[in-house]
């Protein structure tokens, strides 16, 4: 499986994020995954997104779609869902369109590091999202869910051999060893390839990465923009797991 890896920080302007999908999604790969936010960036800690919100049927939705098709792959990317529920918070969402299609809202809010996510955005539904691409069960989380390792064994459990984490992993003292660390964790504890997509510096971490079911690094980013390509040897997953059968011999 190829994937691309797309380093790219959103702006406050949804019209120039939309029209920059065309020129960052490549032909003719598997799958290609962008940030959290990919649609419109946060903007200041604690700004109302609400109005800034759209429908999955949308512009943003309509244009990964469009551009999915006509690269013929499949595109993950990060926005802002308006929401009927909860006083009309929208949720932080991943939508998948292409080749697969899925909705996943972000389960655990960033209240964390000074931040309070869940002042503007509501968490979505308690539930492992999945989606098959060709034979491949891909799992996803966002950002702050590489955190809750708990996440990630239900995806497996869910049967994921993949693991996506598109995010906008805000940058500081440490954000970048927390952030390849826990990528790594989650992958050699569930014996998975994981896939972090993260906005570039100087606000966030960057680092894209793909850490292998062993814990080797596939591929890395840097702190500036950048458009990374991985091959997925899925076979490795089933080498991995008879090498380190930590998921058959668990007790809990």
């Amino acid at each position: 499986m190829q994937v691309v890896l797309v380093q790219e920080q959103s702006s406050l302007d949804p019209a120039d994020n939309r029209a920059r999908l065309d020129s960052v999604v490549p032909d003719g790969v598997d799958l290609v995954v962008l940030p959290e936010a990919f649609a419109r960036d946060f903007g200041d800690p604690g700004s109302e997104l609400a109005p800034h919100a759209e429908q999955l049927d949308g512009p943003f939705v309509t244009e990964v779609e469009r551009v999915a098709a006509a690269r013929g792959t499949t595109v993950v990317a990060g926005m802002f869902e308006r929401n009927a529920s909860s006083g009309g918070t929208p949720y932080n969402t991943v939508v998948v369109r292409g080749n697969a299609r899925l909705d996943y809202r972000k389960i655990h809010l960033y209240d964390s590091f000074g931040y309070q996510e869940s002042k503007v955005l509501a968490a979505g539904p308690i539930e492992p999202a999945t989606f098959e691409l060709g034979s491949v069960t891909v799992g996803l989380m966002t950002c702050y869910d590489l955190r809750f390792p708990e996440l990630a064994r239900r995806l497996v459990d869910a049967g994921a051999e993949v693991i996506l984490v598109p995010a906008a992993w805000v940058a500081g003292p440490r954000k970048v060893e927390h952030w390849t660390t826990l990528l790594r964790a989650r992958a050699i504890e569930n014996t998975v390839y994981v896939v972090g997509v993260g906005q570039p510096g100087p606000r966030y971490t960057g680092h894209s990465t793909v850490i292998g079911p062993l814990g080797d690094v596939v591929v890395e980013g840097g702190d500036d923009p950048a458009i990374l390509t991985a091959e997925l040897d899925l076979a490795t997953v089933g080498e991995a797991r008879r090498t380190n059968p930590s998921l058959a011999n668990r007790r809990l």
